[in-house]
């Protein structure tokens, strides 16, 4: 007869076997499956002007509005920002080196090859943006309308190829040089340096 603490023993190492294999064979697909999707379904962002292409960092920012304002700013040869349009001064470093640093942000988030121009606004563009680089290259991107999703813009390089949606958020924070150019501040005159000698 088989004693009472053998059969638990055989339960037990029964028990245990079957964990083991119960484990072994669930565990593996799982970590085969992540380690191979992220790979699968990475997808790098595009952007419409990059370093790969010897365009960044700029040397020059314009932007021309169909409404008629302009604004540029430039480095000089002492690598000083200066606005040039709409006056001639020196700009505001800060101001001017987040607007070049927006011009690497400008992400392309989709490509609408064969569409009608007059339908996107790029037959009379709202802008026309002319960006010089410090390797001699220039770039003319003409800006249409906003897409229906309002997620981004409709742009052309003035030289042609497919018209791209340009994320939104991005241009606006380029496009905003128009509305606030980065004009150097002055100090204000305190009242004494105001008043004028008494006699």
């Amino acid at each position: 007869m088989i004693r009472r603490s053998t059969v638990v023993y055989i339960v037990i190492l029964l028990a245990v076997i079957g964990a083991y294999f119960y484990f072994k064979n669930r565990e593996q697909p799982l970590v085969d499956d992540l380690s191979v999707t992220p790979e699968a379904t990475a997808e790098e962002p595009e952007y419409l002007f990059s370093a790969e292409e010897g365009l960044l960092p700029p040397s020059s920012i314009g932007i021309i509005a169909k409404t008629g304002e302009t604004v540029e700013v430039a480095r000089d040869a002492d690598n000083v920002w200066m606005l040039t349009r709409p006056i001639e001064a020196q700009a505001d470093a800060a101001a001017s080196e987040a607007a070049a640093s927006q011009v690497a942000s400008l992400r392309v988030l989709d490509s609408v090859p064969n569409v009608d121009l007059e339908l996107v606004g790029l037959n009379v563009p709202d802008y026309i943006i002319n960006i010089a680089f410090d390797g001699g290259r220039e770039r003319m991107i003409k800006v249409g309308v906003v897409t229906p999703t309002e997620s981004g813009y409709y742009v052309q390089d003035a030289s042609g190829g497919d018209v791209m949606i340009v994320s939104k958020s991005s241009l606006d924070a380029l496009l905003g040089l128009l509305t606030m150019p980065p004009y150097l501040e002055t100090p204000i005159p305190t009242l004494n340096e105001t008043a004028t000698p008494q006699s």
